[in-house]
């Protein structure tokens, strides 16, 4: 009856999309590679990519048909927050899993992360960078310093239960995930966190497994000087409300 049980699990892979060209044939070819024996689709959220993304993901639909690749745009960037709650709205799995299209999360952790929650029965399996086997690959040592500072001065004042925060690498149950975007008002970089840090104060079973991050390969990080001051508004804002 459980392995039923099992077999009837769904995954949705939301992806959201900007300026992507490059990487996004990548990712899916290697999804399909590493993720077998589960039944799954994938959801492109794309923010208007002025590259050809959408093109692309066409293409796409065409080899692997428009029942496993869903593309879902937008009309213009509308925040990653808000793309994640658009692509739940067609998402037809029982579970979620949200990753980024930069190369960054390598989907040959799928199956880990779909293996740890059904071991568990979690209700999140989170990537994480800062545990035995995890890593990053690509950073300089000056953002690799400012990376492990920012989140240990978020567990020191939030004590979340996770060790990587701002990790975007991750599986929820749909129900879970429905539950906590609703709640969720951060933007941008500090959403990863608020969404960890109100799931851990509802509750919720929360699980990692250890990844490796591995900078973009293809295009330029977005990251600069703006996020950092709004993660440290972030920071402040989740120890005065939850």
């Amino acid at each position: 009856m459980e392995q039923r049980k099992e077999e009837k699990n769904k995954y949705s892979i939301i992806i959201p999309t900007y300026n992507e060209r490059l990487n996004i044939a990548l990712i899916v070819y290697l999804i399909f590679k590493h993720v077998r024996d589960v039944e799954f689709e994938i959801i492109v959220v794309d923010d208007g990519s002025p590259d050809g993304t959408q093109d692309v993901v066409k293409q796409l639909q065409q080899v692997y048909g428009e029942d496993c690749i869903l593309l879902r745009p937008r009309p213009k960037k509308l925040g990653l927050g808000t793309a994640y709650i658009h692509g739940l709205k067609h998402a037809s799995g029982n579970f979620v899993v949200i990753m980024d299209a930069d190369l960054s999360h390598h989907p040959k952790y799928l199956p880990s992360f779909i293996k740890k929650q059904l071991e568990t029965g979690a209700s999140i399996v989170t990537g994480t960078r800062y545990a035995q086997g995890g890593g990053v690959h690509g950073w300089n040592l000056m953002r690799k310093l400012t990376s492990r500072g920012a989140n240990v001065l978020a567990q020191t004042l939030l004590w979340p239960g996770v060790s990587d925060l701002t990790g975007s690498f991750r599986l929820y149950k749909k129900s879970v995930l429905e539950d906590i975007i609703t709640s969720v008002v951060s933007k941008g970089y500090v959403f990863q966190m608020e969404m960890i840090v109100r799931a851990s104060r509802k509750g919720y079973h929360i699980e990692e497994v250890p990844i490796t991050f591995v900078d973009r390969v293809f295009g330029s990080s977005k990251l600069g000087g703006s996020e950092i001051v709004e993660y440290l508004k972030g920071v402040a804002y989740l120890l005065v409300t939850t």
